[in-house]
């Protein structure tokens, strides 16, 4: 009960965070639209991607340290600590200067002849790109530090920075506006600014809070435990990093076939996405410590009994999010945007489906990380990782519309979700059945009855503020009913009662 109290509060803290954060981090996006432009905006979504991927490698990367901080938190050898986390800042270093030399070697190659960008435009693009590359070194060597805050489970600080990060977002956004320099390379300047201020932020805080934090490698270097962690990370790394490459790629194939301003809907759809799906990477900061801790502690149950809960509570919270914005994309994103770019709506509602899918599985993938036979999990993963590419390359030079890549995606996670059920089972026999039938289709039931009543006022009203007013209303009035009675099973709603009191305790004190 402990533990779930424990899950419960990191859990509050990320979704007031991101309640705070979507709206803010949205209107940003429509400020940055209307100034860059179509064009512009499309550009900066295919060199400045590597900002999108920065987010996604910090947390692949820093999820694989904080797995050995916390495995070692849970066997309770904490001054082993101080070795994984030099070890770390060697290794990371390590990778940050190989991923620099591979980033600048490659976009060379894209930004001279692959990519089909205006003349004009080109040296803003280059520009960018550099900016990026920095910063992508800087992001890299700065994941020990977030694998520290991880591990402790200090989600109020990942709520503070994430906020003040939406913020300056937002004043970046505003200053773009008015600025008479080249919007284009002043907000890639700016944006890669930003990263590095907040790398700055957390290393500053780290050093003064957790007594781990001690850089002196000559004291704390261990070579046995570096040849472990660099093991790990290696594999994690090529699978974080083909499913990356994997992301950016559609981005390029797109570019190939369609042009930037298809990018800039892609864009779009990746910002609508990133917003609400952005709990679904932060909750894992709060269950990522506690399933490592957990398997480090030899307690399997528990471990697997996280999973379980972890996979559903965070479908459901998600949920209330999703289902509005899957109903009524059009109007919303006329709302939003006013000037609403080709295949911007299908994009996103395609996109949102591939999130649901896979945030049904994303904390079994975690489990096979804290078990730690991770090497044929990694290459199998990456392998499947480049399939939706291969197939959307060819169906592109069929002629099949641009939308087409989001469906090959979609098929690709169901693909993916496959082979994480595998190796769970065939790694600590984890129970795939009850899983699916317990938290898979409870989850996938319960969606489809709040979408289906929500759906009712399409069918009598014409779009507009009132429809999309009722389907927010119905959605979230029907949202608690489905999945307490849906959802969870008898048992868990006995579990699940003291924690939502403890909570409505703290938010509501009499």
């Amino acid at each position: 009960m402990h533990e779930a109290k424990r899950i419960a509060k990191n859990t509050s803290i990320l979704y007031i965070r991101m309640a705070i954060t979507v709206f803010i981090s949205l209107y940003s996006t429509r400020l940055i639209l209307n100034a860059l432009g179509v064009v512009d905006y499309g550009i900066f979504n295919v060199v400045g991607g590597v900002i999108s991927m920065l987010s996604f490698l910090d947390n692949a990367m820093a999820a694989a340290t904080q797995r050995f901080m916390s495995f070692t938190q849970g066997e309770g050898n904490y001054e082993k600590q101080k070795n994984i986390f030099n070890v770390s800042v060697v290794l990371h270093f390590i990778i940050g200067l190989l991923v620099v030399l591979l980033f600048e070697g490659v976009g060379y190659l894209f930004l001279n002849g692959v990519l089909k960008i205006d003349p004009a435009r080109l040296f803003a693009a280059k520009a960018i790109y550099h900016f990026m590359v920095i910063s992508t070194f800087f992001t890299i060597i700065s994941v020990p530090y977030d694998a520290v805050i991880n591990a402790h489970e200090n989600m109020l600080l990942v709520a503070i920075i994430g906020v003040f990060e939406a913020l300056m977002k937002l004043g970046i956004a505003f200053y773009i506006i008015y600025s008479a320099n080249d919007k284009l390379i002043f907000y890639g300047l700016l944006m890669a600014s930003l990263s590095i201020l907040l790398m700055v932020i957390q290393r500053i805080y780290c050093h003064l809070k957790y007594a781990e934090v001690v850089i002196n490698p000559r004291k704390y270097f261990d070579k046995r435990l570096f040849k472990e962690m660099t093991g790990f990370a290696g594999w994690s790394f090529l699978g974080s990093s083909s499913s990356m490459i994997a992301n950016y790629g559609q981005t390029i194939v797109i570019n190939l076939f369609f042009g930037t301003a298809v990018n800039a809907s892609q864009g779009i759809a990746g910002q609508i996405s990133g917003q609400l799906s952005a709990f679904a990477g932060t909750m894992m900061k709060a269950l990522n410590p506690v399933i490592a801790k957990s398997e480090g502690a030899g307690n399997r149950s528990l471990m697997i009994e996280t999973v379980m809960m972890g996979s559903k509570v965070s479908f459901f919270l998600l949920t209330p999010f999703f289902i509005p914005f899957l109903i009524e994309m059009p109007y919303i994103l006329k709302l939003w945007l006013i000037n609403v770019p080709e295949f911007a709506v299908i994009f996103c509602q395609l996109l949102l489906i591939r999130n649901l899918i896979e945030q049904l599985f994303l904390t079994l993938s975690s489990s096979i990380s804290a078990h730690g036979e991770i090497k044929a999990f990694q290459i199998i993963s990456s392998f499947v990782c480049f399939f939706p590419l291969v197939v959307s390359y060819f169906l592109f030079k069929m002629g099949y519309p641009a939308y087409a890549i989001y469906v090959v995606f979609i098929i690709y996670s169901l693909l993916a979700s496959a082979v994480i059920l595998y190796f769970a089972l065939n790694n600590f026999k984890f129970p795939v059945s009850y899983f699916m039938k317990n938290t898979v289709l409870r989850c996938l039931f319960s969606f489809f009855v709040i979408m289906g009543v929500s759906f009712i006022p399409n069918l009598i009203l014409k779009e507009g503020f009132l429809r999309l007013s009722l389907v927010v209303i119905i959605s979230t009035i029907f949202f608690p009913i489905a999945i307490w009675f849906i959802g969870f099973r008898m048992d868990e709603r006995i579990q699940i009662k003291p924690v939502l009191m403890h909570l409505i305790g703290k938010f509501l004190p009499r």
